[in-house]
């Protein structure tokens, strides 16, 4: 973390949210936001933040300098807009506002590259909700001058989120689509992207969040089972797996698209820890032991 302190305020703290939480240095105090029928609060507690209601945050939005939005939209809309709106537009002292959106705003590309400037088309409903999310804050910020930076994040993985745990699970299925291929991001990797955001604030910005290599699912599972010493399952056809899929898995197969990172690198002067799935995971792995 490059920024050199503030208040920061963290709508959700779910995995990303907390990966940047406990990367903050001094100088930095944190508060997150929490639903009051969740039941995994006790993942949250280890760190040293605020934990208040979401329905309750007023007194700490009012003392950020920082937000952090996290919580993803729902078929109403964004919950912080929805409660957080009038506050937020009165705001003129914040330094910077990180919005964690999703590369599906971009919907099917055919397997091209796109970068931040690509049209945006989103073919499911998580992707559209996004994209209103999106237009939303975006409007809100060029009203008020808030300033708003958009992250949008390729698949994300890391430490008890990865084909590690799938594999040691015996859940893990290598599913074959040949030259389908899917980005993704190391948690570390999106911490670091937003550290150095918070550094340097440009409002207004849009990043693609992702590493450099897009690679099919099944090539992943079987760098995981090596890993683990683990037998590699055989690969399914991917017009036999869909079959069995939930509607959430099926979604995620439906856009073929890569996305280009150039510009986190460019602006931002990030070096990724991760650049691949294969550092990335041995990265993992290294840590558990």
């Amino acid at each position: 973390m490059n920024a050199a302190g503030g208040n920061l305020l963290c709508f959700g703290m779910g995995y990303t949210a907390r990966a940047l939480a406990a990367s903050l240095g001094g100088g930095w105090t944190v508060a997150g936001t929490y639903r009051e029928d969740e039941d995994n609060l006790s993942s949250r507690r280890g760190l040293d933040i605020d934990l208040v209601p979401f329905d309750g945050a007023e007194t700490v939005l009012a003392a950020a300098s920082h937000i952090l939005l996290s919580v993803p939209p729902g078929e109403a809309g964004d919950p912080v807009l929805e409660h957080y709106q009038a506050q937020l537009a009165g705001r003129d002292d914040l330094n910077w506002i990180g919005y964690l959106s999703s590369t599906g705003v971009y919907g099917d590309s055919g397997g091209a590259s796109l970068d931040e400037t690509a049209p945006l088309k989103p073919t499911n409903a998580r992707g559209r909700r996004r994209l209103e999310a999106e237009t939303a804050w975006r409007n809100l910020a060029d009203a008020h001058g808030l300033p708003l930076h958009i992250f949008r994040l390729a698949g994300i993985y890391g430490p008890g989120r990865s084909a590690l745990g799938q594999v040691r699970a015996g859940r893990a299925r290598r599913i074959g689509r040949p030259g389908f291929k899917f980005s993704r991001i190391h948690v570390d990797d999106i911490v670091a992207v937003l550290g150095a955001s918070m550094a340097a604030p440009d409002p207004l910005a849009v990043y693609n969040v992702c590493d450099d290599e897009p690679v099919e699912q099944e090539k992943v599972v079987a760098h995981a089972c090596r890993l683990l010493g683990a037998e590699v399952p055989p690969l399914i056809p991917f017009e036999q797996a869909e079959a069995g899929m939930s509607p959430m898995a099926r979604s995620f197969w439906s856009d073929h698209r890569l996305v280009d990172n150039s510009r986190i690198k460019r602006d931002l002067g990030i070096t990724l820890s991760h650049p691949d799935y294969r550092s990335g995971l041995e990265a993992i792995l290294a840590a558990e032991k």
